[in-house]
């Protein structure tokens, strides 16, 4: 006796990436915008600051450690739109979801997290907490825009 077995197929065709990649992209693509404005506004931060979050230093290490951050922040971004649903909304819909990210990862990374993390490895330079800064907000939030319209993008 034979039996048949039905197997659905998704084809996905042009250069759409899985949402994670996605993420991994736009966040890496934002960590670089975000980094260039850092890097003419506030060099201390991405070339001492960051670094002596890990006990390391060196501006091209500042850079490394920049990237990577936003490259895990874009994954989480990306997981939180498939969770929510809103992954596959457009480049509109996912740059602005992308901004008000990137208002939220400043309000609790850069406000909070990473003041109390720098003054507890000892980094002289530790912001005070919280770290209200104009310029960082305005960093996370072309980060979160760049984030957002790279990931709209690549994952339609």
């Amino acid at each position: 006796m034979a039996s048949k077995v039905r197997t659905r197929t998704i084809e996905r065709t042009g250069t759409a990436l899985e949402a994670w990649q996605a993420g991994v992209v736009g966040g890496i693509a934002g960590a670089i915008a975000f980094g260039a404005l850092m890097a003419v506004q506030m060099p201390a931060m991405l070339e001492m600051g960051i670094p002596a979050m890990y006990g390391l230093e060196g501006g091209l290490v500042g850079w490394i450690v920049h990237v990577s951050h936003g490259a895990v922040i874009g994954v989480v971004f990306a997981a939180l739109l498939t969770i929510t649903g809103q992954s596959q909304h457009g480049v509109v819909r996912t740059t602005s979801l992308g901004l008000a990210y990137g208002i939220v990862v400043w309000a609790s990374l850069a406000v909070v997290v990473m003041p109390v993390w720098l003054s507890l490895v000892g980094f002289p330079m530790a912001p005070p907490l919280p770290n209200v800064d104009v310029g960082s907000l305005v960093g996370h939030t072309v980060y979160g825009i760049v984030l957002g319209a790279t990931y709209g993008f690549l994952e339609r």
